[in-house]
């Protein structure tokens, strides 16, 4: 399995990026009443939240597929981590401006909803570029 991930780095860095994605989804999904009392949201946020952690859970349960069961491993899945570069990407340039500089709605000046998908961003992108090998054959 190591080998598949180009080395031990890379392996840790594609758990670390997929457990994130995990705690989000448990979080959204699963723990949404402590979630929302965090960030002082109202309960009519559920359903979307849900929703969106919901997208999280599938792009764990695709990482966790392409980790253990696809016979290729990583080899040949550039759209499925490209796709995760550019929706994490999206989150942190859309929840920066959220955060930052609308503040509709924000009632919680927590800094996590920047710094988390900033930190989501990063991992995606090294894992892109040290798998390219891989990923694009």
């Amino acid at each position: 399995m190591i080998e598949q991930f180009n080395g031990i780095i890379y392996l840790i860095i594609f758990v670390i990026h997929f457990l994130g994605f995990g705690v989000y989804a448990y979080q959204m999904i699963i723990n949404n009443k402590n979630f929302r009392a965090k960030f002082e949201m109202d309960e009519t946020a559920t359903p979307i939240m849900r929703m969106i952690g919901a997208s999280f859970l599938g792009a764990l349960l695709m990482a966790l597929y392409i980790m253990f069961i696809r016979p290729g491993g990583v080899e040949g899945t550039w759209a499925f981590f490209n796709l995760i570069f550019i929706q994490n990407l999206c989150i942190f340039i859309v929840n920066t401006y959220s955060i930052k500089i609308d503040k509709t709605g924000i009632k919680n000046d927590s800094n996590e909803g920047v710094i988390a998908p900033l930190v989501f961003t990063i991992l995606s992108a090294i894992l892109c570029y040290g798998l390219a090998d891989k990923i694009y054959m």
